[in-house]
């Protein structure tokens, strides 16, 4: 691909939101339903079975999109309800006929539909028969359930996401424990479902790295050039800005980046896992095979980035250091001050910092290290956690998050970063997992008695925040 973006083209770039149902289907449910209802996962003790009910109001929220002039919105297709047993049982059609009518329903509004294929969960029959991710038995439940959503619904749907933050899944499933499957071990914890936080995060990323591959695989030589889209994989990528400008943290937050976003971009775009890596953890880092590189092959058309904030990192490898995290996580500290002071505003929940700066170098950090592969913000939003109604529908935090941030994703475009869309995060306020719903992200305000949506200050400024971001792209573009 080429390294220098071609001109911005504004009717092309894709606006809008994503939304992510935790999926229930009878007895057959995904990890993720189990996890929530046993107790002590969820902050306010809640869990993800009704959320917000899109799966009953989609037509109401769609119009709720069409209003507002967006035309994409990003949500996940649950792998349960397409597939309760994966392999070993039949599809469901009724949750095809779902899937088909929301797909229509979207475009019918001029909305086009954005799909990922897996947001943090997996039908729980994988993880009983063989472990989920810690079996390679794994890649062919995957992409035997991609390939029937590319049957069913690849002649409309033309922008897939394999993954969903996937080097988040293999730490918080399987080195601290605290998202399904909730296996960690050590100084990380004692979890009852077992596990080896050592190993087991690499395990699992090496079966989803190359369940990716195998999935793009599939698309790739079987339906894309007769449906015409894409297919990528999203990754949650937050800022590391060096702790000072010693060559020790200098060298820290490239281990970071290693141990986080480009222990997956890494091989599926260049064919290896980063030097850092296989530097520090040898033989504990599993080896792709001479089939598995071919496989890798396949890479992706696009980078989803989900970013929010920004930390600084120090070494703790040739420094001396405090809670730093062990050898196996890349060991370095991440804090949020330095000299007292904190990385940008804090928010109004304790991990989000409002550093703007930090979309514009975290996407030209992608560009340069990954040769100007197309790229969408796949999420980007606000948490806000006020109790009361006024200020949360009074949302101007989220206004003015959302338009420095804007600015300065504009700002990397004009300095040629081929990005081709930014979804905020999100529609609704909705279930959040491990926070339940004690916080929310959403530009409209979900009262969870009665379910009503009702516009915040953000919805009725979204389209206008888009307008002048469109508005000052095209004439960055007439200049040149």
């Amino acid at each position: 691909m080429s390294s220098n973006r071609p001109s911005f083209i504004v009717e092309q770039f894709l606006v809008w939101n994503g939304l992510f149902i935790l999926p229930v289907m009878g007895n057959a449910t995904a990890t993720g339903t189990f996890f929530t209802h046993d107790a002590g996962h969820v902050k306010d003790g809640s869990n993800g079975d009704v959320a917000v009910d899109h799966y009953h109001r989609y037509l109401e929220d769609i119009k709720l999109m069409a209003d507002m002039g967006v035309n994409s919105f990003r949500f996940s297709i649950s792998w349960t309800r397409i597939l309760p047993k994966g392999r070993f049982g039949k599809v469901n059609m009724a949750g095809i006929e779902h899937y088909n009518k929301v797909i229509d329903a979207l475009l019918q509004k001029g909305i086009q539909p954005f799909v990922t294929l897996t947001h943090y969960d997996i039908p729980q029959e994988l993880e009983d028969r063989y472990g989920g991710w810690l079996s390679s038995r794994i890649r062919y439940d995957f992409s035997y359930f991609a390939k029937i959503c590319f049957k069913y619904f690849g002649d409309r749907v033309k922008y897939w996401i394999t993954m969903n933050e996937a080097s988040f899944v293999a730490i918080s499933g399987y080195r601290d424990g605290s998202y399904p499957p909730a296996r960690c071990s050590g100084i990380f914890g004692n979890c009852s479902a077992g596990g080896d936080s050592e190993r087991e995060p690499f395990i699992a990323a090496h079966n989803m790295i190359l369940s990716h591959a195998a999935a793009a695989r599939i698309y790739r030589t079987k339906y894309q050039k007769s449906q015409g889209g894409i297919i990528g994989i999203t990754m949650g990528v937050e800022w590391y800005e060096p702790f000072s400008n010693s060559s020790e943290d200098i060298a820290a937050t490239n281990r970071a980046r290693s141990f986080y976003t480009n222990w997956f971009l890494d091989p599926i775009i260049l064919g290896r896992y980063p030097e850092e890596m296989v530097q520090i953890l040898g033989s504990n880092l599993p080896k792709f095979s001479v089939s598995d590189l071919i496989m890798l092959s396949y890479g992706l058309d696009f980078i989803g980035i989900n970013h929010y904030s920004a930390v600084y990192i120090k070494d703790c490898l040739y420094s001396a250091c405090e809670h730093g995290n062990s050898w196996s996580e890349g060991s370095y500290l991440t804090t949020t001050q330095r000299n007292g002071v904190y990385i940008g505003e804090p928010g109004e929940v304790d991990w989000q910092f409002v550093y703007p700066q930090g979309i514009e170098k975290v996407v030209m950090y992608i560009k340069d290290r990954f040769n100007n592969t197309p790229m969408f913000i796949t999420e980007n939003g606000f948490a806000g956690n006020s109790t009361s109604i006024e200020d949360t529908l009074n949302d101007v935090h989220r206004v003015k998050y959302l338009h420095s941030y804007l600015n300065s994703l504009a700002n990397a475009i004009k300095n040629g970063a081929d990005v081709r869309g930014y979804f905020v995060w999100s529609l609704l306020d909705n279930f959040e997992w491990l926070d339940g719903y004690t916080i929310r992200f959403g530009l409209y305000y979900v009262n969870y008695t009665n379910l009503q949506r009702t516009p915040k200050l953000s919805a009725t400024k979204y389209p206008e925040l888009m307008c002048n971001f469109r508005i000052d792209l095209e004439a960055h573009t007439a200049q040149k």
